[in-house]
């Protein structure tokens, strides 16, 4: 989401949204739930500790660490974001989806939200009806650490067992600082505005963000939905509604935007929690904020400018997950906003960039950006552009939504090929962060 909107701190508003390419790492809950942690590329994945959002921390070792460079998060330095499936981790992922029903398999591919102070029953009967493998925690809250960590047990004692096999949940949140961080109250860190974050050496943001990630793991939380790798120019900071007004971004420059994002995913792999690199390929330029105002567009970005550095960073430093805008951006695909651009989420991010990783939506549920569309045809058109993971911040619409990805997929082979590489995208992060019990690679 481009905007806070939910959360609210010394009078302001909170809102939320990539790491060393380390191996993923999701910490087996009590219940064999996990939670998936900002860790781009590869390791990084659950809740306290190792693990995702459970008691005890199941997982190993963090996944990346703080020193790896940008590479994959276990090693030193990687190419890509994910590290090459083994033989034995892709024989894990087929059973595990070969043996998934039809509506457990397009279940994970939706992030839908509940209340970070506790999910109501009908946001948990959502999540159980229609199998929804994400979730994300919106709306300010200052129950702390260990009051949210049974909120997000709570959602992961919903995993399924497939084929012997425990499938955690990925909880997610908005955890940037500043006006936009969710998560408050004992136990969590009262984190600066992303403006002061950019003034700091990037070896102490990333120690720092090492520190707030390993407080999202205590909670239970695997992904956080940040950083904001947008650059704004100084000109703009002003009009921007979606960043530079909200102080969201690191700097004014290419060069401060992607050093200081790629810290933030450096610190959290070292945490153990993925990272998402947001809002592709950059909200810098537009004026309006794609939450609240639709036809928001950018006449400037370039699939060869600047404003991609920081997502080529991040990437390269393992980012797990980018997510992408709903802005439109004329130079690169006048007829389509991002999130329903097979140009820039095919051609650019997977092609030019490499990315190999999670392409996550911005809001595909109560974002005015997109309400032209029907629910149905929001989902089905990311995830034929190339798309994987479906955000949702109107947890109504996931029937809709559900529906019309099954529809499609039962009739056309092409998008059902699409449907089931995306599948297995989400459950390798899974199950690289620990989170397939009974089925490690």
């Amino acid at each position: 989401m481009s905007v806070p909107r939910h959360t609210r701190r010394t009078g302001r508003s909170r809102r939320t949204r990539r790491t060393p390419n380390r191996r993923l790492r999701l910490a087996v809950l009590p219940a064999g739930a996990l939670i998936l942690v900002t860790a781009c590329g590869g390791s990084g994945g659950g809740q306290a500790s190792p693990s995702p959002s459970g008691p005890p921390p199941a997982a190993s070792s963090p996944p990346g660490s703080a020193s790896a460079s940008p590479g994959a998060p276990g090693t030193s330095t990687a190419s890509s974001p994910v590290p090459p499936p083994t033989a034995r981790t892709a024989a894990c992922v087929d059973r595990v989806m070969n043996a998934m029903t039809e509506r457990q398999r397009v279940g994970q591919l939706f992030m839908a939200s509940v209340n970070a102070s506790g999910a109501s029953k009908a946001q948990l009967t959502i999540l159980r009806r229609y199998a929804v493998g994400s979730v994300m925690l919106m709306g300010h809250t200052d129950i702390g650490v260990d009051a949210v960590r049974k909120v997000t047990d709570r959602v992961q004692s919903l995993a399924p067992t497939v084929a012997g096999s425990r499938v955690g949940l990925l909880v997610s949140t908005d955890q940037e600082g500043g006006q936009v961080q969710v998560l408050n109250g004992p136990g969590f860190s009262a984190i600066p505005a992303a403006t002061t974050q950019g003034r700091w050496p990037s070896a102490q943001l990333q120690q720092r963000a090492a520190q707030w990630g390993r407080q999202l793991k205590s909670a239970g939380v695997g992904v956080d939905l940040a950083p904001v790798a947008d650059i704004v120019p100084r000109d703009l900071t002003s009009v921007n509604q979606p960043i530079g007004r909200l102080d969201r971004e690191y700097g004014n420059d290419a060069s401060t935007a992607a050093r200081q994002s790629t810290a933030v995913v450096k610190g959290f792999d070292e945490a153990g929690i993925y990272a998402t690199l947001k809002h592709y390929p950059s909200l810098g330029q537009v004026r309006g904020n794609t939450d609240f105002s639709a036809n928001v567009t950018d006449d400037v970005t370039t699939r060869d400018g600047t404003f991609l550095v920081p997502y080529r960073s991040g990437i390269d430093a393992g980012a797990r997950f980018v997510m992408a805008s709903t802005a439109t951006y004329t130079r690169i695909d006048p007829g389509h906003q991002a999130v329903f651009s097979p140009t820039l989420l095919k051609t650019v991010l997977r092609g030019t960039l490499g990315f190999q990783g999670i392409v996550i939506s911005d809001d595909l549920g109560k974002a005015v950006s997109v309400k032209s569309k029907p629910p149905g045809d929001r989902a089905v058109g990311f995830l034929q552009s190339g798309g994987d993971l479906v955000l949702n911040d109107a947890p109504s619409t996931v029937a809709a939504m559900a529906s019309a990805v099954l529809s499609k997929a039962s009739g056309d082979a092409g998008f059902r090929a699409g449907v089931d590489a995306s599948v297995k995208r989400v459950l390798a992060a899974k199950l690289d962060a620990g989170g397939l019990s009974g089925c490690q690679g």
